[in-house]
Formats: structure tokens, sequence, C-alpha cells
């Protein structure tokens, strides 16, 4: 015993060496395993104690008992007469520590000191891996696969095991163990069974450390990326800005011969990336945004955060990109909603605009006291009568000639005229319903046309 007692504080002291474990942690927790198997063991519900000394390594178990004039528990009481053969001057409600002595002590002991030593040095290996990671979420860290289950990877960063689960990593990723591995370090957990490192590849974060790598000038914050939008395996694309004016943001982040952006590329598989310079003016950075199409004209509403991208007709496909992603990630990127047309759907859209606005010019004209000019200045909210009639009535009367009475007036005219159309239209649609049952003749029973060379 003297000897095994002997190593057992040999290996508490070197484990709190090499663990950063506290000496006493580790004997108090030795003690309290003792006492639990101990109790186990014998089958009692006794109070048990159990003193590892300090010095020796040696181990002793004591049952604490209260002293009693008379017993009605002898497990947790002694009485004042057997107490006194222990202790001479003990006196009624005190406790005292009767030692213990049984034959399975020492195996005992043995094994609750290992089984808590196994646990103490698991706990503080996962502290340890807790500490290390806990402040570098969202940064860039290198593995080596260790095995793949599931189709989730699993990674040694050196100093923890990490998770790269299914869902993020990218389509174009296939890993196979023994693979170097670039992550984002998305997440660390103090779980029970310890701390898990959550990993990343579909981030757009990851294209940004990536290129932070790559770029001296972005690491020394002279070119800032501004935002990054990706679809992981598809398009990335990032804007950048530059803090000095004598370095170009995209040709820095570029690199000679394109040599900084392929190491991006070959690191994310073949991943596209598109560099935007980043502007406060809106046409020129959606402009930029809908790379690597060329695009002729940009219409904002600003009022409603929106714009009309115009594009020749044959870039209108790369502009809006496979199944959309272009315009999608433009989109995100620039934070406003886009819409794209080809300029020959443009010019369609004007010549139905402008026929459009002749007829409702053609309408309102109709209206009492509205000249041709009032008619066209009408139209640029107003394109037919019901819209008219229910209108701003003040914007209506600031119109020339025309006053609040005016105002009332005309939308009370075309109230009526509204009425009077849809009547109209109406009675139209029944006439024709009523021809088509009478007039027409069905497939079965019209005789052939005759063959058109």
């Amino acid at each position: 015993m003297n000897e095994h007692s002997s190593e057992m504080l040999q290996i508490i002291d070197q484990l709190g060496r090499e663990k950063g474990i506290d000496r006493e942690v580790l004997i108090e927790a030795i003690e309290a395993s003792i006492v639990h198997a101990a109790r186990k063991h014998l089958g009692s519900n006794e109070t048990l104690e159990a003193h590892l000394n300090r010095e020796t390594g040696k181990i002793e178990l004591y049952s604490l008992k209260t002293v009693v004039e008379i017993v009605a528990n002898p497990e947790r009481e002694i009485s004042l007469d057997k107490a006194r053969e222990i202790f001479a001057d003990v006196e009624p409600g005190e406790e005292i520590e009767i030692r213990r002595d049984f034959a399975e002590l020492g195996r005992i002991a043995a094994q609750s000191a290992k089984q808590v030593i196994m646990q103490r040095v698991r706990d503080a290996e996962r502290e340890i891996v807790y500490d290390h990671y806990k402040n570098r979420v969202n940064e860039l860290v290198n593995g080596l696969v260790m095995r793949i289950e599931r189709n989730n990877v699993y990674v040694d960063l050196g100093k923890g095991e990490a998770i790269l689960p299914r869902n993020e990593q990218s389509p174009r990723d296939h890993f196979r163990r023994g693979d170097r591995i670039k992550a984002l370090l998305i997440e660390v957990r103090k779980d029970k069974p310890g701390p898990q490192l959550w990993l990343s590849r579909t981030n757009p974060k990851l294209i940004e450390k990536l290129f932070e790598n790559e770029v001296p000038e972005i690491y020394d914050q002279i070119v800032e990326i501004k935002s990054c939008v990706r679809e992981a395996g598809g398009r990335s694309k990032i804007c950048v800005v530059s803090h000095d004016y004598n370095v170009d943001p995209v040709g820095a982040c570029v690199g000679i011969k394109g040599a900084r952006v392929q190491s991006v590329v070959r690191e994310l598989r073949g991943e596209n990336i598109d560099i935007i310079p980043w502007t406060e003016d809106p046409v020129i950075f959606i402009s930029h945004a809908l790379s690597p199409a060329q695009v002729s004209r940009v219409d904002l509403r600003s009022d409603q955060n929106s714009a009309t991208i115009v594009v020749s007709d044959d870039m209108l496909s790369l502009a809006i990109g496979k199944k959309g992603q272009n315009v999608r990630l433009a989109a995100k990127l620039t934070g406003w909603k886009l819409e794209i047309q080809s300029e020959t759907e443009m010019e369609r859209s004007r010549e139905l605009s402008k026929i459009k606005t002749e007829e409702a010019v053609n309408k309102f004209k109709r209206l009492t006291g509205v000249s041709e000019s009032i008619a066209h200045l009408l139209t640029e909210r107003y394109l037919n009568f019901s819209a008219l009639a229910e209108g701003d009535s003040n914007w209506i009367s600031r119109l020339p000639d025309i006053g609040d009475e005016g105002a009332v007036r005309i939308m009370a005219e075309a109230l009526e005229l509204a009425k009077s159309e849809e009547d109209y239209e109406e009675d139209e649609y029944y006439d024709d319903e009523m021809d088509g049952e009478e007039g027409v003749i069905d497939g079965d029973s019209a005789e052939p046309l005759a063959d058109i060379d």
C-alpha cells in the first residue's frame, strides 16, 4: 500500500504540472470517489469520509457518528459510553470520526483514484481546448482530416478536434483522410462531453479571411472588404475600397497576373469570384455589381429602394446568371431590389407606355375644363378614369387653372365615366359570350378549311 500510495502522489504531482490541474482539486476528487465506492461496497448508510495524507499518500476511511445517550440509529449514532472509550472527553451531541478498516480499501482506493485521474485529465484537456479556441470564432484555421462519418468531416486542429458538418461543406468539396484543410471556425460549444469546434466552408467570411491571408494590403487595413456575398460552389462577390489613394483595391486583390485571386479560387475548388470596387454612387455600384455583364443603363427608384437595369440583348443571360444567380448576388451585395431588362424589352416597354399614355390623354381630354396640356400632366400619375377618380385632389387642384372646385369636378366626372366604361365592357363581354354560343361552329361539325399554300 505504501508503494502504491507514493506512486499515486507522484501521478498527482505530474498531472498537476503537465495538465495544469490543481493538486488539491485532484486529491479532494479522489477522496470523494473513495467514499462513494466504499459506501456502495459496504452497503451502508453511514456518513463516511476519506482522508488522503498529503505527505505519505496513505488513505484512511472514517465513519462520522453523533454521540447520544440512547442510540436510535446505529449507522449514524454512537452511545456516550462507547464514544468515551475512544475519546475520553467527548460530550453528547458532538460528532466524532471512527476509523473504518476493511480489506478492500486499498483496491477501492486504487480504482477510484484511477477513474478520477482519467476523468480530471479529460476535463482539463477539454478546458484547455475551450480556452484556446473560445476567442477565435470567425478566424481561419488549418487542420488535417482525421475521418469522415456520415458525410461529416472530423478535423484535427492540433489542439483539438473540430467538425465540418455536411451542410457547411461546399458542393465542390471532396475530402479524404489525411487531406489538409482550411476552414472558418464558426462556433465553440462548451458541451457536457467537452467543447465542440464547428467549422464552415460555405460562410462568406471564409472568402474574406482567405483574401486577408493572400493580400497584405487587406491585412494592413489599407484595403477594406466592405461586404461579401456568396452562393458556395457557384459564385462569390466581394466589394472592396482603398483607404490610400495610390492603391487600387481591385488590383491589390487580383495580384500580379491574377496570382492572389487564383490562390483563393484554388482553395475554393474553382468557385467564381467577382471583385467589385465599392462606391457611394448607387448607379456605378450596381453596374459594377452585375459583373461580368456590361450594363447600358440604370434607372433608380429611390423611394422603393429598387432599380431597373438595362443591358444589351446579348448580355441579358450573363447579367441574370445561371438560375438568376448573378443578379441575386448583386442585389444582396448592393442592398437594392434589381430588375433586369434587355434593350429590346425596354424599347417594347417604352412603346407600350407611350401608347397607354396617348390613350389616357385622349380619355382625359373628354373631361370638362381639361386641355391637352393638363391631360398630359394628369398622365404623370393616372392612366385611366378609375385611378383619376380615386386620386389626390390636392395635387390635381395645383395643376394650372384647375383649383379646388375644378379638381372636385374632374374627379366626379372621372368617376361617372369610369362606371360607364365598366358597364360598356360588361355588355360587350355578355354579347361576345352569346355570339359564341349561337354563331361559333364547334370542331366536330365544322367543314374543313381550305389549305393555305
